[in-house]
């Protein structure tokens, strides 16, 4: 009970190999100023992980971190999942800088804002089909999942860490790639623009609302495109937040190809 009362508070303990490489690779690539501080294995486990606790010791004096040899009681006390297969590493905080009309952007490329998303995992999961759809880059609201990175890290499969970030408003993150010749592009069901049977060109800056309170009014109004799902038959609910970024992700990823 005390993990499920504090699952969604402030996480920096990323779980299994998948989380702990996407740390390494954010670091090697500059992405986020996030450091490993120590990594913990399980001991029970060092056959098991003799590769990947070799690799974590022979790149621990690059990173600085330190490689901690424990049991599974003190890992289990440290977790929420049971898919980290003994291997966890204690994290500090990424910063994640302000959008501003400096922010380095690139010219032609493609980034996503997902506003009123309702829980880290549903959040991971849409930054998952992001990464591998090409997304370059992510706008946040000041209120985010990332306080939960290690949620966040493990629901994404470690995406999460390897995708460029920024905190905004979603007007201020709508003027600011206008500004830039960036088409803006927002999900709603109010239009009669069939997502398939529009243009989705880059540069498009796509914006999806959570399932509860949808896009923001100011932000539909500086949209350049509004584009819908047609569903199948008649359905009065909507997607999933995350079902809705990996379609409208693969259409964009389809006709940028």
């Amino acid at each position: 009970m005390q993990k499920e009362a504090i699952k969604f508070q402030d996480s920096l303990v990323f779980e299994g190999m998948t989380s702990v490489r996407a740390i390494i690779k954010s670091m090697d690539a500059c992405i986020s100023d996030r450091r490993i501080e120590k990594i913990l294995f399980d001991k029970e486990k060092i056959k098991k992980n003799a590769k990947e606790i070799g690799y974590l010791k022979a790149v621990s004096e690059k990173y600085g971190f330190t490689v901690v040899e424990t049991d599974s009681g003190e890992i289990e006390s440290l977790t929420l999942g049971t898919s980290h297969g003994g291997i966890i590493a204690i994290s500090t905080d990424r910063t994640i800088p302000c959008l501003t009309p400096d922010s380095p952007i690139l010219e032609n490329g493609f980034y996503a804002m997902i506003e009123g998303i309702e829980d880290p995992y549903n959040f991971g999961y849409a930054l998952r089909s992001l990464y591998a759809m090409g997304c370059d880059g992510i706008i946040l609201t000041e209120r985010n999942w990332m306080s939960a990175s290690g949620v966040v890290a493990r629901s994404s499969a470690g995406a999460s860490e390897m995708l460029c970030m920024y905190t905004s408003s979603g007007v201020n993150a709508a003027e600011i790639f206008k500004a830039k010749g960036y088409t803006v592009v927002c999900a709603d069901e109010r239009t009669d623009n069939v997502l398939g049977s529009c243009e989705m060109k880059k540069p498009i800056l796509l914006i999806v609302g959570g399932e509860k309170r949808g896009i923001s009014k100011g932000v539909l109004s500086l949209a350049d495109m509004l584009v819908k799902i047609d569903y199948g038959r008649e359905f009065r609910a909507s997607l999933s937040a995350a079902s809705a970024v990996t379609m409208f992700a693969y259409e964009i990823r389809r006709q940028n190809k």
